[in-house]
């Protein structure tokens, strides 16, 4: 019962491993274990059967038969072991140490010659001569086929099978029997090139395929993050830039012993949460920033800092039909251009303005803090404006920024208003 019991649980177990394994690495173990058993199907088939009359017609024919199938099971038993080595190379992934080869070639010369004597005997039928040359190199060759490229495996094959022919040509073997172990050679070498090659080389196309996919998500992860932290590179910087002015501003009043003081801090402490609450919205993916609101949100937070702002065109694309991505990429790009405005510089007035022309939108957000503003353009160590060319790239726009004369930093951004569809679904990050 016990035994029985413990069959029980090895099948269990194989089951669990089984279902454990994704539909790829099943498909792999299969191959595997498919050639695997190959040898050993032939090893019953086309190397034992010729030799069981043999058995009965004398000592010698006998210790050769019992030593050719003794070898033959030892060169299964190393193909076996072999295999999967044989298959990391040819899929480029580890090189199979050559000296495991040392013992196969050395068994396969030792089968050769017992196969030889066997003919020389004259106690192997002539049938049974034609399955055993099948047999021969069959073992060897599953495995030989892997590691060298066709043209190789051909000539040596090629080689091998014109001395076994010379072989039993001297011991006595008819013509007839000769072309049929040649023709035998021929149709073992076919056999195994055409089935184990193209096995491996699936393997390794699905393999590889399968490798590309786990590389497309991690990249898609990667690029997730990129999402986020320019997310949050837009939700946080103009806010935590009036959070330091304002508590800048605060402290100065405190030192004045100035009751708006207070104010100032109650303003922060707004600010702070609302700051929260957009974090949140970030973290959960459904946030999309809004240009009606950006724009009255940039024109508060500037007149707050003690800068002029004025908005120009705030009727905006909603009016001409533009896609909510087209809004919602320029929203972002009033906050970020708001956010350097606070942050760069100490401009006076800044001016957002809002026109449409040639199918595309135009917005652009200039103010008098050039000198500041045109460090940051060139990317001296902000990110927030590549990050919005990344967005106005995905939507066929682009954005400009730079100095404008007489002391002025505009930043330019046109999107189309006929967005491609594709790409404005890209921006969203509902979708995403």
């Amino acid at each position: 019962m016990k035994g029985l019991k413990g069959v029980i649980d090895r099948v269990r177990d194989w089951r669990r491993g089984w279902h454990a394994r994704s539909k790829l690495q099943r498909i792999d173990l299969y191959t595997r274990a498919t050639l695997c058993a190959l040898p050993w199907l032939f090893l019953v088939s086309w190397g034992l059967l010729p030799l069981l009359p043999t058995l009965g017609q004398g000592p010698l024919p006998a210790v050769l038969a019992v030593a050719f199938f003794v070898v033959n099971t030892a060169q299964c038993v190393l193909s076996n072991r072999d295999l999967a080595a044989a298959f990391a190379q040819h899929r480029g992934a580890v090189a199979f140490p050559r000296r495991r080869l040392r013992v196969p070639v050395a068994l396969q010369a030792v089968m050769t010659g017992l196969l030889v004597a066997l003919a020389a005997t004259g106690d192997v039928k002539d049938a049974g001569l034609a399955l055993l040359v099948l047999d021969l190199p069959l073992a060897f060759a599953i495995v030989y086929v892997l590691l060298v490229p066709v043209r190789t495996y051909l000539v040596h094959c090629a080689a091998f099978a014109a001395v076994l022919v010379a072989l039993l040509a001297v011991v006595g073997v008819p013509g007839g029997l000769l072309f049929g172990a040649a023709l035998s050679m021929l149709v073992v070498v076919l056999l195994v090139l055409t089935s184990v090659r193209p096995s491996a080389w699936t393997m390794s196309v699905m393999w590889q395929a399968e490798e590309a996919r786990d590389m497309q998500a991690r990249l898609a992860v990667a690029e997730e993050r990129l999402r986020f932290g320019r997310d949050m590179h837009d939700v946080l910087g103009r806010n935590l830039a009036v959070i330091a002015l304002k508590s800048e501003l605060a402290v100065e009043l405190a030192q004045r012993g100035n009751a708006a003081a207070v104010d100032q801090m109650v303003e922060v402490q707004r600010i702070a949460r609302a700051s929260q609450q957009e974090v949140r919205d970030v973290v959960r993916g459904y946030r999309e920033a809004d240009l009606p609101t950006e724009l009255l949100g940039a024109k508060g937070v500037l007149e707050a800092a003690g800068i002029s702002c004025t908005v120009e065109g705030a009727e905006g694309p909603a009016g001409i039909g533009a896609p909510p991505a087209v809004q919602a990429a320029l929203g972002w790009v009033v906050r970020e251009a708001a956010t350097n405005v606070l942050r760069h510089g100490d401009p006076r007035h800044c001016v957002i303005r809002l026109t449409t022309g040639a199918g595309a939108v135009v917005l652009e957000v200039e103010n008098d803090g050039a000198v500041s503003g045109v460090t940051d353009a060139a990317g001296g160590g902000g990110s927030g404006l590549a990050g919005l060319r990344e967005r106005l790239a995905a939507l066929g726009g682009s954005l400009e920024a730079g100095a404008a004369g007489d002391g002025l930093f505009r930043v330019t951004a046109t999107v189309p208003v006929a967005a491609p569809r594709a790409r404005s679904r890209s921006t969203s990050p509902e979708e995403r």
